[in-house]
């Protein structure tokens, strides 16, 4: 009897050790919480000690808590900070690439443009002598056309090049038959004779293909990595929608309020969040391939055929062989003008004291490989091409990988999937993990994302490339868009391309949403904000109204 007693006494001391065990354990400590959330910045002021009832939040779980809803409500701005610093940090190499690599293609081709420009005036100058400096602008002309049309201006190319030529054909004239007056309408008869004449052979028209077909590559190139600088650096500040921010506050900082703040989430649940977040990033990954498809081909292009430096370097080897040309047929050209323009007067001076044979003193020498400037910008064409093509490879597939790789980044999961916050408590998570892009979202079981929403901003950059990929392509087969400034008055012909005199190698982005990110020239924008552009296509024109860049779309090149 003794014995079930005492029995009966030690049941009942169990029980009462039970239940205040549980009651404990109900009423956990919340230090380490405190600890963690102190260490985030917060104050600790009206941070509870133990846990409380959580009835009030409206985010996290609501059991016994460690969280006031004054917390949840910081965590929940803490969680939208945090993610808006993992999407820039993690596209911040990429970004940087094209930002870097836009700055040194255009301090390559500009230097490769001046280093040429030097050296025709140096040797001309060594050459020629006065005869040459008396008609030096009609050379420099020449480059600043080529620098103008390069950075943007409205030049047509094949009519600038046809110009020089026929401004070399009239000081040449003037200059081997020197015992004729001639007026500005003799000149200018002269001139319409260069295409039936040819009085400077086949290099004209060799050199107007090599120096078309390089400059449109060169152009379109550097005008790819501002695009991508562009879009990427727009993208990158990423639109956080209120349903994106409490699934990342339920994953980042509930763990907080159930007590377990050093718990990380389940890698699967870290990747459906993150995709229902970066749905509409994830939906320019297509467009963003085909671009960078196509500046791989103008790459090629530009170690091609195409070679800048193969064309530029030796522009002023041409010129002089030009001059030559002309000088061994000035005989057969002087009478064949003066046949089709009439017989001059003679301007009373006589021919020079020197002959037609020593106007131009011994054939042009060009500079030795030792003597000729050292290339653009420390480096050479071929390695710099290398090197972006490099980089632009690596930047495939980047908007689609990024939620993967914010995951991935800084170990923000935890890898064992038994240890792991899976949304509610430390367990496994069970739901699949839903595909990239908005429509996929729809069985996403961590975001609601209304998919009949497309992001306005991701889609104006998604136009945006579209447009540059289709001046790409043309480029790559030697070829500008055509274009129609609306500042002038109806549209240019020819083959040129650019806009205004204003306009720089950079883009300008117009959009209903945000303001451009990261622009290098701000006093150029804000001066051209105003202008807008079109195609030539008028269907082109009503798809890509909101995001055309100033550049205008030029002609085809023939």
């Amino acid at each position: 009897m003794y014995a079930m007693w005492r029995l009966q006494v030690a049941l009942c001391t169990l029980s009462v050790l039970s239940l205040s065990s549980g009651g404990e354990s109900k009423a956990r400590s919340c230090s380490e919480v405190r600890q963690a959330y102190n260490a985030k910045g917060f104050s600790l002021v009206n941070v509870p000690h133990q846990e409380i009832s959580g009835e009030h939040l409206r985010v996290c779980p609501q059991g016994y808590t460690c969280c006031t809803s004054e917390m949840e409500d910081k965590l929940n701005q803490q969680s939208k900070l945090e993610f808006e610093k993992l999407v820039e940090e993690s596209s911040h190499k990429m970004r940087t690439t094209f930002v870097s690599r836009h700055k040194k293609f255009d301090e390559f081709f500009l230097e490769l443009l001046d280093n040429s420009e030097k050296s025709l005036n140096s040797m001309f100058t060594r050459t020629y002598g006065k005869l040459y400096m008396q008609n030096s602008e009609v050379f420099q002309d020449l480059f600043t056309e080529l620098k103008r049309y390069y950075t943007g201006g409205n030049v047509n190319l094949e009519e600038m090049l046809n110009d020089f030529w026929s401004r070399l054909l009239e000081r040449m004239f003037q200059l081997l038959n020197s015992q004729y007056h001639f007026t500005d309408d003799y000149l200018e008869c002269v001139s319409k004779y260069t295409d039936q004449l040819k009085p400077f052979g086949d290099i004209p028209r060799k050199l107007k293909a090599q120096v078309t077909r390089a400059f449109i590559a060169a152009r379109t190139f550097v005008q790819g990595l501002m695009v991508g600088r562009e879009v990427a650096n727009r993208v990158a500040k990423v639109n956080v929608a209120p349903a994106c921010v409490k699934a990342l506050t339920r994953m980042l900082y509930c763990p907080y309020c159930r007590g377990m703040p050093g718990l990380k989430p389940c890698p699967n649940y870290c990747h459906n969040v993150m995709r229902g977040c970066l749905a509409n990033q994830a939906d320019l990954d297509s467009e963003w391939n085909l671009f960078i498809d196509a500046m791989l081909l103008v790459a090629d292009r530009l170690q091609g055929p195409s070679n800048i430096e193969a064309v530029i370097q030796p522009i002023d080897i041409k010129i002089s062989d030009a001059i030559m040309t002309m000088q061994d047929n000035s005989m057969q050209v002087s009478a064949k003008v003066f046949q089709g323009c009439g017989q001059p007067k003679p301007s009373g001076i006589g021919r020079s004291v020197r002959g037609i044979s020593d106007v131009f003193s011994g054939r042009f020498r060009p500079y030795t490989p030792e003597e000729r400037p050292t290339t653009a910008a420390g480096t050479s064409l071929d390695r710099l091409v290398i090197d972006i093509k490099e980089k632009l490879k690596e930047s495939k597939r980047f908007w689609s990988n990024l939620p993967d790789d914010i995951c991935a980044k800084g170990k923000l999961t935890e890898p064992d999937e038994e240890q792991c916050w899976n949304s509610h408590t430390k367990g496994r998570y069970f739901p699949e993990v839903v595909k990239e892009g908005l429509t996929n979202q729809v069985n996403n079981p961590e975001v609601e994302v209304d998919i009949t929403r497309p992001d306005t901003l991701i889609r104006q950059q998604i136009m945006a490339l579209r447009v540059m990929t289709n001046k790409l392509k043309n480029a790559y087969n030697g070829n500008d868009i055509y274009f129609q400034d609306s500042s002038d008055e109806g549209s240019s012909s020819g083959s040129g391309s650019g806009c205004s005199d204003g306009c720089t190698t950079e883009f300008i982005f117009v959009g209903t949403e945000a303001p451009v990110i990261g622009a290098d020239r701000s006093d150029e924008r804000a001066a051209a904000a105003g202008k807008s552009v079109s195609c030539g296509s008028s269907v082109l024109l009503l798809t890509v109204a909101l995001t055309l860049p100033l550049w205008a779309m030029q002609t085809q090149w023939r």
